[in-house]
């Protein structure tokens, strides 16, 4: 069959690329052979367009075991064991089919992480919708909440943490971020390799069809108005077979049957082979007419193609083949040699006895083109920077403002979420959802370790740089209140089309800021996901770097949350309250502006922030920690009066704002700074901590009461805010 142009387009493959292709086989391709290209060539699989950029992250540390390139990073915790996590998108799925899309998003983070040996223990998500009065809001949220509860509860993995943010820049193109971590043991880490040259490769899971097929594809293109015209592309989960395959593999991982192992995710079969093959330069021969099938007449490219769910991919020690297998059957799936591993350094694809395809597996991965696109400073941005205060008049009911702030979608209480997830499971979580960082303990040990996910896209789509930055910084400083050391991050880069100049200096700036934040608080990049092409009709979603963290705590006693806990409580503020409302959610939901110069950050204080906060809750003396984020001083003060699970605490708080605007030193949203409280007792030594890490520090006030008072502008009972918070989904 000759391939014509329209056959070309259709794969999303440019005239420039077909030409390589030609290059890289000496001679035209078959139909299978450009399905293949097409999906290993998308920016999906092939990080074309973000790859020069990726590698300006810091990806080395001493806790560093498996950095990026595997299905997950990992990162040594001591006492034998290990950390094994990452995020992953996806975000045009979810917007086609809200519950299958989220579900299939949170099976696929999971097999990354039992991929690599480790046992799943915690599941997070970061998700971004349009307005609250957008016609697709309702649905979105509603099927993608489902997905992402019935597959994690289903499969017996709690979901501990997220975040969920509403913007009219998701309105045609939603995110839905999904992040996993898993334990294992240090010495029983596996990776997606394919060696030994005559090792059998074997196929276990699920059964193959037709859903999913050019996912990858999918995944790598801009919508058109509407979407739902790719729903073919999206594939179906089932939790309770993943569960079955999970098992399976913890097992046979406690042999020593398996020389490598991959998760068939993006461009399933094709793409598992591929990456395998090629992290050790051998080659894979495979007969398709072995690959076990649940519908009739599948053609080799529908097989090669598929992204059916709950598959892996397994290189097997010559002569264990039937001992893997009897693993796999006892569970009640499949297990089939499907090829072998070759040393020819090419993918070969049969049926029967006749060759379908044949390609160098260096040109499907080191040959897949690299980019290096146009960047332009957006046109924006001296618009939306530009901030006329002047204009911005201050509230005179500053109780109407906390109360409507804390009503508002991205602040209120996200109970409504939450409570759909099942986050007790395996009874390991300490440290429960709607109380900041996600804590688990370790079992067998003393130690517990706490995970966090976060971003501020309106930061990001103000200053990239700057945004970048705070999100690390967020993300680690969340971390900290919790008592933990952040150790490394993974994250999930989703921005729109990166052939427009102005989106991938967006990207190129993010990236500078978030590698400048993760160099200066020692937190290397050990995995993570791109997802370009997050636009529809031309109007891209703003930026969104998500940075998932996780951090260790080596006493699982000395944890801190952010509920006011006693009556008599002194409220210390640490950290530099300015005059910065740019980019805040006040300006937003008050003014309707998305303007302004956003909070600047500096590294250095934000260091020395952390440090001294780890080193009070390491000394016990922190009874409450909660940093300021959206919303500012007031908001954080008020979230920590109402979010106890022993019920709602007043706090009586004076805040000297040096002449600055009343507006701003309530709600602005002034970075690196910590809401902490203590006994009377402890506060000297506190000030003295602060004093070494050369950090100000401030007594604001005291806990108790029924009411939230904030001298000379705030007077509130605690009931009134706690009903404002807790209904506010109720809106949406």
């Amino acid at each position: 069959m000759s391939i014509s142009k329209d056959i070309i387009d259709e794969h999303g493959i440019t005239e420039a690329e077909y030409l390589e292709i030609l290059k890289h086989l000496g001679r035209e391709p078959n139909l299978l052979e450009i399905g293949i290209f097409s999906v290993m060539w998308s920016e999906h699989c092939s990080y074309k367009s973000s790859r020069p950029h990726l590698k300006r992250l810091p990806t080395e540390g001493p806790h560093v075991l498996q950095g990026p390139g595997e299905n997950a990073g990992v990162i040594d915790i001591g006492d034998g064991l290990a950390l094994v996590f990452k995020v992953e998108s996806h975000n045009h799925p979810s917007y086609i089919e809200p519950y299958q899309g989220a579900a299939t998003g949170v099976g696929g983070i999971l097999r990354d992480i039992f991929t690599m040996g480790a046992r799943p223990v915690a599941l997070l998500n970061s998700l971004r919708f349009g307005t609250v009065d957008h016609p697709r809001t309702h649905g979105l949220v509603d099927g993608v909440v489902a997905g992402i509860a019935g597959y994690g509860n289903c499969i017996g993995v709690p979901t501990v943490g997220g975040e969920v943010y509403f913007h009219e820049s998701y309105n045609g193109n939603c995110l839905v971020n999904a992040m996993a971590v898993g334990v294992v043991k240090r010495d029983r880490i596996f990776r997606g390799r394919a060696e030994g040259v005559g090792n059998p490769v074997m196929y276990v899971g699920s059964k193959t069809g037709r859903d999913g097929i050019h996912g990858a594809t999918m995944a790598s293109d801009v919508f058109g108005e509407g979407g739902e015209e790719r729903r073919p592309t999206v594939q179906v989960g089932d939790p309770f077979t993943e569960k079955l395959l999970l098992e399976a593999c913890l097992e046979v991982f406690r042999t020593d049957y398996i020389t490598g192992i991959q998760d068939m995710g993006a461009a399933g079969l094709t793409s598992s082979s591929v990456e395998m093959a090629g992290r050790v330069g051998n080659g894979i021969d495979i007969d398709v007419a072995l690959v076990p099938r649940r519908e009739e007449g599948m053609a080799p490219y529908e097989v090669m193609l598929s992204e059916s769910q709950e598959r892996m991919l397994l290189v097997v020690k010559k002569g264990c083949e039937e001992d893997v297998g009897g693993i796999f059957r006892k569970w009640d799936l499949d297990a089939v040699v499907i090829g072998e591993v070759t040393g020819d350094g090419l993918f070969r694809i049969r049926e029967g006895d006749g060759i379908v395809a044949e390609i160098p597996v260096r040109a499907l991965t080191d040959g897949a083109p690299v980019y290096d696109r146009p960047l332009e400073r957006p046109a924006y941005l001296d618009e939306v920077r530009r901030l006329d205060m002047a204009v911005v008049e201050e509230p005179a009911d500053f109780n109407g403002v906390l109360l409507e702030l804390l009503a508002s979608p991205n602040i209120c209480s996200r109970e409504w979420i939450y409570s759909q997830y099942d986050h007790m499971v395996r009874t390991d979580t300490v440290v429960l959802p709607g109380y900041g960082a996600a804590v688990l303990r370790i079992k067998g040990t003393n130690k517990a370790f706490a995970m966090t996910i976060d971003c501020n896209s309106r930061y990001c789509y103000i200053d990239p740089r700057t945004g970048g930055a705070i999100a690390v910084a967020e993300a680690a400083r969340n971390l900290v209140v919790a008592g933990a050391r952040p150790l490394a991050v993974t994250d999930c880069l989703n921005f729109g089309n990166p052939e427009r100049p102005e989106i991938m200096w967006q990207f190129k700036e993010c990236l500078a800021g978030m590698g400048e934040a993760c160099r200066e608080l020692s937190v290397p990049v050990v995995s993570g996901n791109v997802s370009l092409y997050n636009e529809t009709s031309g109007t891209a979603i703003y930026p969104t770097p998500t940075v998932g963290m996780v951090g260790l705590i080596d006493d699982v006693m000395l944890i801190a949350t952010q509920p006011f806990k006693a009556e008599g409580d002194v409220i210390v503020l640490i950290g530099e309250t300015r005059d910065e409302i740019g980019g805040s959610e006040y300006l937003k939901v008050i003014h309707g502006l998305d303007r302004g110069v956003c909070p600047s950050l500096d590294l250095s204080l934000e260091k020395g922030i952390q440090s001294a906060c780890l080193r009070a809750i390491g000394a016990g003396i922190v009874r409450s920690a909660h940093d300021c984020s959206e919303g500012g001083l007031a908001v954080a003060v008020a979230e920590s009066c109402i979010s106890g699970d022993q019920g709602a605490i007043g706090a009586t708080v004076k805040v000297d704002g040096r002449g600055m605007r009343c507006d701003s030193l309530l709600f602005g949203e002034s970075q690196s700074r910590v809401i902490l409280t203590m006994g009377e007792e402890d506060v000297v030594r506190f000030r003295d901590i602060c004093s070494e890490e050369g950090v100000p520090v401030a007594t604001i006030g005291r806990v108790g009461g029924d009411r939230l008072v904030v001298d000379g502008f705030i007077d509130l009972p605690v009931s009134r805010l706690e009903e404002a918070w807790k209904d506010g989904f109720s809106l949406i």
